[in-house]
């Protein structure tokens, strides 16, 4: 019996599960794999899903989809949208969301699965498919790794995965070499001296220094870097104080650091800390800021030579026009973490998924209209197919691409 990868999709939709707590999505997938003949590796990096497909001597693809969803209220009022609460790390109760589209690529992958389990008189080799946890904090994949995941299965000779985007169903966005941002997420606690909102003489505020951090941080990407090089430094949370006439002891920044060379994060990094220790003594404050780094998220670079080889199958398959070039994408992954640790390629590609009326704003401007939701919005819900179909194709596709096939079967991957 065939997986329903749309009853899939929306089960998982409705029922998310936070970072390093999706022991029910794990539970699904498992139970997929293993009727599909696949040898199964579960609790992989606390919650992480292995399976392994030996189909004789050859190469070695891995296909990877990640699973956790988002701290998200869902506001897209569909009738399988997610009510779920959660605690998240902190201990707070949250809405969760499958936000990012990660229901889509477990969707996806699984059909990859079946799609190349049903063939395997058309190709050799070992497909090995993971389901990651915890991509949002940036931590599944090293959790994996350092809980033995190549101790476990072969080191691949490639790595392949895709994410879902805001941009037409039927288009994917294939880039070389630097696809994607680093991220660095980093708490500064900067210290004060409390006292009565009466007597400010009396106090070192920690409110107002974090306002002028904040402003004075701003001008680190627009006075500090050169044209060519792009970073963005984002200031996403202040918290201070308990009431209205108290001055308080400390105020927390929560920053978000994006940028495209390890130079020049390492410059940003550096200015952020030097602001924030000169602003903490322009204010009079008598101990040194904390600076706490949290997720850290690497560079995504695909590897060139493969990823011109995906390219072109794809364009084989789906049309040369709905093959494009993207550009540096702001967003971060943590897939490269696999590749790395493996040392093999890497090839990660975006896969189009809001309605295809769209093709014409995006092929005359490169842009979608403002109210077309991005991933981690409210709102974001991309179509359910072609989606589906066209991403699991795409992964059978780039699998076939690297495994062995004889001539015969190479033109029917699907």
């Amino acid at each position: 019996m065939s997986i329903d990868l749309e009853a899939l999709y929306r089960d998982l939709h409705s029922n998310p599960e936070l970072s390093f707590q999706e022991v029910r999505t794990a539970g699904i997938i498992s139970g997929h794999l293993e009727d599909l003949g696949l040898l199964v590796h579960r609790w992989v990096g606390k919650t992480g899903v292995v399976g392994v497909l030996d189909n004789g001597p050859g190469p070695v693809v891995m296909l990877r989809a990640d699973m956790d969803a988002l701290p998200v209220q869902e506001a897209t009022g569909l009738d399988y949208a997610s009510t779920a609460v959660g605690v998240d790390h902190e201990g707070r109760e949250v809405p969760i969301m499958h936000a990012c589209g990660h229901d889509v690529h477990v969707s996806c992958l699984l059909g990859a699965v079946e799609a190349l389990a049903a063939k395997r008189q058309d190709w050799q080799g070992t497909l090995i498919a993971v389901f990651q946890p915890a991509e949002e904090w940036g931590g599944g994949a090293q959790a994996m790794v350092a809980d033995g995941l190549f101790d476990l299965v072969p080191k691949p000779d490639v790595v392949l995965g895709q994410h879902v985007a805001p941009f037409p169903v039927g288009w994917f966005g294939i880039r070389p070499g630097v696809a994607m941002a680093s991220a660095d997420s980093l708490n500064v606690t900067l210290h004060g001296r409390g006292g009565h909102g009466s007597r400010p003489e009396t106090t070192v505020d920690p409110v107002l220094m974090a306002a002028a951090t904040t402003m004075r941080l701003q001008g680190v990407v627009s006075r500090e870097l050169a044209a060519s090089d792009s970073a963005v430094v984002t200031v996403g949370q202040i918290h201070s104080g308990t009431k209205n006439n108290i001055i308080p002891e400390t105020a927390t920044l929560g920053l978000s650091i994006r940028s495209f060379s390890e130079p020049t994060r390492e410059k940003v990094l550096n200015s952020i800390e030097r602001i924030v220790r000169s602003e903490a003594a322009a204010s009079g404050s008598l101990k040194e800021p904390d600076f706490h780094y949290e997720e850290r998220f690497p560079l995504t670079v695909n590897d060139e030579s493969a990823a011109g080889r995906i390219a072109s199958a794809f364009r084989d398959r789906f049309g040369a026009a709905r093959i494009i070039d993207p550009g540096p994408v702001s967003g971060s992954e943590d897939v490269g973490e696999l590749a790395t640790a493996a040392g093999a390629p890497l090839v990660f590609w975006f896969l189009g998924g809001i309605e295809a009326t769209h093709f014409k704003d995006w092929a005359t401007t490169g842009r979608l209209p403002e109210d077309v939701p991005s991933n981690h919005s409210p709102y974001f819900a991309p179509i359910i197919q072609p989606t589906l179909a066209l991403g699991t194709e795409a992964l059978v596709t780039g699998a076939l691409e690297f495994l062995d096939v004889p001539k015969q079967a190479a033109g029917n991957p699907a």
